[in-house]
């Protein structure tokens, strides 16, 4: 249930929002705040759950205006912190043991406070220094109530302006809930932290400070303490360089090989360790890229890069940024120019986020939503373009990308999972092979004269040759039943290496099938191209 009072100081707020623009229109008075940061100060007026949602609804560069879009990245969460003693309690409860059991020290006064969780610097009874997150007493049920009130606030609003619905606002809210319950769920934030200290455990270039495992739960964690300097410390300045190679080889990692990154390398989230690497922190914004995507993807940067806008129209379609009937014509004008507006600038200038949001931006007269981990890949793209500028002023990124794009695709394709897709199409084919015979049998009796076929009987003249077409398809048919057989007993005798072998080690009955059945898909397939000329 919704209190009542909460859905109404909600709707208060979304007047006050409405009737002030409507008032700065009519009296064009140059006086009054200008309308994102109006909306910035509504929600911060309606607390903790409203400021996520601003700061979550930054990343629709889809749907918002830049102006709005800055305003709404500017909001900030600084709010006071919790008394320790409650802090306190909220650890005991939260991982099931006296704070005396679980430190031999705890700082009282937080390191940081913000509107999800505030921050406290512990050291471990065997001496590691750690930082211990702890969450809000009930902001979970908070978030819950809130977003049932803005849900109920969005159908009413949908009510009375229709037109609202094409930006499908119950969807946004129900994905932006569904994504603050993540991100107060410190065990998932965990599960992200663990998988990328994993997968850059080797590297010499990136740290990811380590989780405690036993000291994780929905509301508190606690995480090794690292420290360093900033990224726009003057003393970092020249090792800048080699820095922004380094950041830039972690996002083509994350994005092409890992299929997940990090969803907020802004300053803050990251520094430079004493030795020189990135550390880099706060997984609570992590997106998710599967295979398929990633070769979208890819396609997408390729077609930028080689300037094509056929292509780029295409990959921009397969990756769900445009859709819908489109006149292929009119959209391939408005990817041209924006490809010609940065063949005139200098390289160093060029931005593949921002090239990625403009093309998205053409999808806006078709309501086209962008699946939401690419809306965080948007995000996380401008962010670090902009920490490689800073680390780099003359980083040529496009460049970058035309050389390391081959090593990281190759790394892509080693990590694929060939033998399981292998096992799949053996089971599949096995079993296709299994009701074939069946599947055959079923159409040859119903073609037969006692079959459903039969129940037909029409004598047309311009159907003379019907029996001649059947005759060859079925021919046809089991051909490609031949074939398909061959290629199955290649691929099991090459599994299993049975009969003689080649000086390569291949074995020399698979070797014939396959030749077998390549020789007769060659004649199959030449038949049919024959037949249907005209």
């Amino acid at each position: 249930m919704v209190p009542l009072f909460r859905l109404l100081r909600i709707a208060f707020e979304v007047l006050r929002f409405t009737s002030g623009s409507a008032t700065a229109r009519l009296l064009r008075s140059r006086r009054r705040l200008p309308a994102p940061k109006r909306l910035c100060l509504s929600l911060a007026r309606l607390g903790t759950t409203f400021i996520k949602f601003g700061q979550a609804l930054s990343i629709r560069r889809d749907m918002l205006p830049d102006a709005y879009v800055a305003a709404l990245q500017s909001l900030q969460d600084h709010i006071a912190p919790f008394p320790a003693q409650i802090a306190i309690g909220e650890i005991e409860r939260a991982l099931q043991r006296p704070l005396g059991e679980l430190f031999e020290r705890f700082d009282r006064e937080p390191l940081a406070a913000a509107s999800v969780a505030q921050v406290h610097a512990a050291r471990l009874r065997d001496g590691r220094q750690v930082i211990v997150k702890v969450r809000r007493p009930h902001i979970k049920v908070q978030i819950d109530h809130d977003m049932r009130a803005l849900a109920w606030v969005a159908r009413i609003a949908v009510a009375f302006a229709p037109r609202l619905k094409g930006y499908r606002p119950l969807r946004v809210i129900d994905e932006i809930w569904s994504n603050l319950r993540k991100e107060i769920d410190f065990r998932q934030e965990a599960r992200n932290v663990r998988r990328f200290a994993t997968a850059f455990a080797d590297w010499d270039t990136i740290h990811i400070p380590g989780v405690i495992d036993d000291l994780v739960s929905e509301s508190a964690i606690v995480q090794e303490r690292s420290s360093g300097r900033r990224i726009d410390d003057p003393t970092i300045a020249p090792d800048g360089p080699r820095l922004a190679q380094n950041f830039v080889d972690t996002y083509l990692h994350q994005i092409f090989v890992l299929g997940v990154f990090h969803g907020d390398p802004h300053p803050g989230n990251l520094f430079i360790t004493e030795e020189g690497r990135i550390c880099l922190h706060d997984f609570g914004l992590v997106g998710v890229l599967d295979g398929a995507t990633r070769q979208k993807l890819a396609a997408f940067t390729n077609a930028f890069m080689h300037q094509d806008s056929e292509w780029l129209l295409d990959a921009a379609i397969d990756l769900g940024v445009l859709g819908g009937e489109m006149d292929r014509a009119h959209f391939q004008r408005g990817l041209s120019e924006i490809i010609a507006d940065y063949a005139s600038r200098p390289m160093k200038d060029w931005s593949l986020a921002e090239a990625f949001l403009r093309v998205t931006q053409l999808g806006q007269m078709q309501n086209v939503l962008v699946p939401y981990d690419l809306l965080v890949l948007m995000r996380a793209m401008f962010l670090a373009e902009n920490v490689v500028r800073v680390l780099d002023p003359e980083f040529q990124l496009l460049e970058n990308l035309k050389v390391k794009g081959p090593e990281v695709l190759k790394a892509a394709m080693e990590q694929a999972d060939w033998r399981g897709a292998l096992d799949r199409m053996k089971h599949e084919v096995l079993i296709a092979v299994h009701d074939l015979p069946a599947a055959l049998g079923l159409l040859l009796r119903r073609l037969g004269p006692d079959g459903e076929g039969a129940s037909l009987g029409l004598h047309v003249h311009e159907l003379h040759g019907l029996k001649e077409h059947v005759d060859r398809s079925i021919n046809r048919l089991a051909l490609a039943l031949v074939v398909l057989g061959l290629y199955v007993s290649g691929a099991l005798l090459m599994q299993q290496s049975i009969g003689p072998r080649l000086e390569n080690g291949m074995p020399m009955f698979a070797i014939i099938a396959f030749v077998l059945a390549l020789w007769f898909t060659f004649r199959l397939v030449r038949k049919i191209s024959r037949s249907e000329k005209p």
